[in-house]
């Protein structure tokens, strides 16, 4: 899998890339991450990749001209057909199914907004998908480009050492609810002490407890995924 993320600061996600599971998606699982800067594609002795919007607005916008010969370059430097995301708060939201459908690609391109966004006739001129992280403000779209990034390739085989514990994370194990609590060594700290249950070596009964945590935790905290989940009368 290649994935290729255009932007103007790639300095921003450089140091992520060569972090934790990011480098061992890169040096175990075959992915490859290429940072296409946004710089060189710029007009002029200044290599100017900004300006003012047409009919007046706050902030500047990203220009057509810059932002689509550096996907244009992108596209030409691997071999399969690229599926270009484009961070946006306008964009589907990010969800783990969608997670799952873009880690099956061979060749992704995510491009990192910035500033007010981007000229309207790049996303017409090359297509894609816009993708948000959420209903808030950033300065840019490298955050959410390495959300992405980071969401994508853990699914890689390979990257996980624990698969088995990468399915049953929260959003993951298909229950559309949220994880119970967990506990490890020492069985007491200071005053509290691990739920018997879990010492009792009784499976079944375990199982059912941690359903109940996962039932009674997506209640309390996120109740809007109730309509997702699962929930028996056991429960």
């Amino acid at each position: 899998m290649v994935i290729q993320v255009v932007t103007l600061f790639p300095e921003i996600l450089a140091p992520m890339l060569t972090t934790s599971m990011l480098r061992r998606a890169q040096t175990v699982a075959g992915v490859e991450i290429r940072l296409v800067p946004l710089r060189p594609f710029g007009i002029g002795i200044h290599h100017q990749t900004d300006d003012y919007p047409f009919g007046g607005g706050p902030g500047m916008l990203l220009r057509a001209d810059v932002v689509v010969p550096a996907v244009e370059w992108a596209m030409m430097h691997h071999k399969a057909v690229a599926r270009v995301i484009w961070t946006s708060p306008q964009g589907k939201p990010l969800d783990q199914a969608l997670c799952r459908t873009l880690a099956q690609e061979d060749h992704l391109i995510i491009i990192a907004g910035h500033y007010e966004g981007i000229d309207e006739r790049a996303l017409e001129i090359l297509g894609g998908s816009e993708v948000s992280i959420g209903d808030y403000v950033l300065t840019g779209g490298e955050l959410p480009a390495l959300v992405l990034v980071d969401a994508i390739t853990r699914l890689q085989t390979g990257v996980l050492g624990a698969q088995g514990g990468a399915l049953t994370d929260t959003f993951e194990d298909g229950s559309g609810g949220l994880e119970g609590p967990q506990y490890t060594r020492p069985e007491q700290y200071r005053q509290w002490r691990v739920p018997p249950i879990l010492l009792s070596g009784n499976h079944q009964a375990i199982q059912a407890w941690q359903r109940a945590m996962s039932a009674e935790r997506t209640t309390t905290r996120r109740p809007d995924l109730l309509d997702a989940k699962r929930i028996d009368d056991a429960d």
